[in-house]
């Protein structure tokens, strides 16, 4: 309260110090430039007069358009007010104080304050605000704890910066030292920021107990009617994975504005309970209460994961109806939604309206591309975004990256990844080195792989080593595939994937014995093989499918019109490619195997399910099996009708016979 008291009394006294508009022309139009104005004010002893201007100058004007040296010019003011051997008074002195830390010299505001021949609470507070803007927490608490009295702001000051700065565990024993010092009545000196800035310390470690003692104190000091504890409150349970209590919060929040429902709405997302963050903003839609563009992001985000563009279309119906800004970055997120669900044509449409494109919605196109079996449009989108003077991103690189190893395009990936460099002054990132290893291996230039990893100047990481797994997985290298694995089994020996990729690499060079090891490995570690699962939507209902299941509703369906493309295809010259079975029997049990993959179950319903003409969209939670791969182009052809697979790592078009991908992924 004396600080603001303060900052007042002052604006009164400055306003009748400098003169009036009338007797000197207004500033935007003064011929005498700014530094000779503060020099003059300095030489005539008006320093209040000076420092209203430098401050005047620092709250009005942004920092580009600034005609003076603010820091400089405080410093001057300073330095001036100092050597007349005239005291300022308490007012103007504290007034210079802020200016100077607010300016950022803290080793002048230093030395002003030790010059000062009284201080008051607001001095120390001022000086501790300045040290712990810039995160010099040491300088902060010696003074903390050289002052003489202690108010509201200077807790919030202290347990704010050390929250902010990275130091949670020490904001929290400051907390909790507020609380015990004191008598009587100022027992306490918390208010809702010192106890905002305890549960943001308590959010950063995170500690479920530590919140949950700050929310009995929040209850106890009566602050739990304020909408910024309420949010931090919940904030804290979510991240503390306790997002039930988050909920509960929300709930007992009276002015739930759109920032709490869209934070709520978040934090199920975050959680991975999408379901009941679709239904909260369902909720949110019904309680009246109109959506902004942080709250449309992070619902088309959460669809994008999930791949429904069902929801997205009505989401984005939605966002027309209500007359979204095309400006704002939800757009971006529209974009990135629907070429996340495979729809390249309908986020270029979306692209294509916007006004003005970002890096968000550049990035989406070049990687939906990539991802969609299209290298040639990612790589043209992203020399496009390149012409546009958008600067990409180590994200934009990997995209346009992976589209010239899903293409076989050699040369002209090294091309993009030695421009990263070169052309654009960054550092390659471990993706970066993920992407040329992930290149050369798939064209089986494995000596090419190894020598690049030697050379790269970080450690090798998981997804480096996949990448090269999954090359020799497509060579059938088993010497460097054993190395990779056994990489990967030191880094995560629980990723079932690794085993199931060596064994595929054992089994497709006939060595059985070596299959039935990694077998052995699996049960002695505990690993479990994740079960294979497909699903497609169908008049807004998801059907789920697993491999030779038979508990869906129309199985006898299903089965019947698989049984009649499979004798279709055999007709045209299909063969099973056996060598995706890691069994060794008989040839006729391994076709019998590959049959009723979850895949081909999912897609076989979606045409039987869906009017003919419209395109069968099928995702699968595992990478898809060079069989099925070949099934599907023969299914395209017999039926007449697309066919897109998501797999675990990109969309596969089937059209006429064949697939966007070229036979490479």
């Amino acid at each position: 309260m004396v600080k603001v008291t303060s900052r007042r009394r002052f604006s009164s006294a400055s306003a009748a110090a400098v003169p009036s508009p009338s007797k000197s022309p207004p500033p935007s139009f003064s011929l005498t430039p700014p530094q000779d104005t503060i020099s003059h004010l300095c030489a005539q002893g008006r320093f209040g007069d000076a420092i209203a201007l430098l401050s005047r100058q620092r709250r009005l004007l942004p920092a580009a358009h600034r005609p003076l040296d603010l820091p400089s010019s405080a410093c001057r003011v300073a330095a001036a007010a100092a050597a007349s051997g005239r005291p300022l008074g308490l007012l103007l002195s504290n007034r210079l104080l802020d200016l100077l830390a607010k300016c950022g010299v803290l080793p002048e505001a230093r030395r002003w304050f030790d010059s000062m021949p009284y201080r008051d609470l607001c001095s120390w507070n001022t000086l501790i605000g300045g040290y712990s803007s810039c995160g010099d927490l040491d300088e902060v608490r010696r003074l903390f704890d050289r002052m003489p009295s202690r108010d509201h702001f200077s807790w919030s000051t202290i347990i704010s910066g050390h929250s902010r700065h990275g130091h949670p565990r020490e904001a929290l024993g400051l907390y909790r030292r507020m609380q015990s010092e004191g008598s009587g009545k100022d027992s306490n000196f918390g208010n809702k920021f010192t106890a905002s800035s305890a549960l943001v310390a308590a959010t950063a470690i995170p500690c479920l107990r530590h919140g949950k003692e700050i929310h009995c104190h929040i209850i106890r000091m009566g602050f739990d009617s304020d909408a910024v504890v309420w949010s931090a409150l919940s904030d804290m349970y979510a991240k503390c994975g306790s997002i039930d209590n988050a909920r509960h919060v929300f709930d007992r929040t009276l002015d739930r504005d759109v920032v709490s429902w869209t934070s709520m709405i978040g934090r199920y997302f975050d959680g991975g309970r999408r379901e009941e963050g679709f239904e909260l903003f369902s909720d949110m839609l019904r309680a009246g209460v109109r959506p902004n563009e942080f709250t449309f992001a992070g619902v088309l985000d959460a669809l994008s994961e999930m791949a429904m563009e069902g929801p997205g279309r009505q989401l984005h119906g939605h966002m027309m109806r209500a007359g979204y800004d095309p400006l704002s970055f939800s757009a971006s997120a529209l974009v990135h939604m629907y070429s996340k669900c495979g729809n390249i044509d309908k986020a270029r449409a979306v692209f294509e309206g916007m006004p003005k494109t970002d890096l968000v919605s550049w990035t989406s196109m070049v990687s939906g591309y990539a991802q969609n079996g299209h290298p040639e449009e990612a790589i043209r989108y992203f020399e496009l975004m390149l012409q546009s003077g958008t600067r990409p991103d180590h994200i934009a690189f990997v995209g346009v990256l992976s589209a010239c190893t899903h293409a076989g395009l050699v040369d002209k990936g090294l091309e993009i990844f030695h421009s990263i460099k070169d052309e654009h002054g960054m550092e390659h990132t471990a993706d970066h080195y993920a992407c040329v290893v992930d290149l050369f291996s798939r064209a089986g230039r494995f000596e090419e792989a190894e020598e690049i990893m030697d050379k790269m100047p970080m450690k090798p990481d998981k997804f480096l080593w996949a990448s090269l797994l999954g090359g020799c997985r497509i060579h059938k290298n088993v010497r460097l595939g054993e190395q990779a694995s056994e990489a990967l089994f030191e880094i995560e020996p629980e990723n079932a994937a690794t085993y199931v990729t060596l064994a595929n690499i054992y089994a497709s060079a006939g060595l059985w014995d070596e299959v039935e090891k990694v077998r052995k490995t699996m049960d002695r570690r505990r690993v479990v093989k994740k079960p294979g699962s497909s699903w497609i939507e169908v008049k807004r209902r998801v059907h789920v499918f697993l491999v030779g299941d038979k508990s869906h509703p129309r199985t006898e369906d299903i089965h019947a019109q698989l049984e009649k493309l499979y004798k279709r295809m055999k007709e045209e010259g299909y063969v099973p490619d056996t060598e995706f079975v890691l069994h060794d029997v008989e040839d006729e049990q391994k076709e019998e195997s590959l049959a009723y993959h979850s895949e081909r179950l999912a897609v076989a319903f979606g045409i039987i399910a869906t009017p003919q003409g419209t395109p069968v969209k099928v995702f699968k939670n595992l990478r898809i099996c060079g069989d099925c791969h070949t099934a599907f182009k023969f299914f395209s052809r017999i039926t007449q009708r697309v066919i897109i697979v998501r797999d675990s790592s990109r969309f596969h078009h089937f059209k006429e016979g064949s697939c966007s991908c070229g036979n490479y992924w």
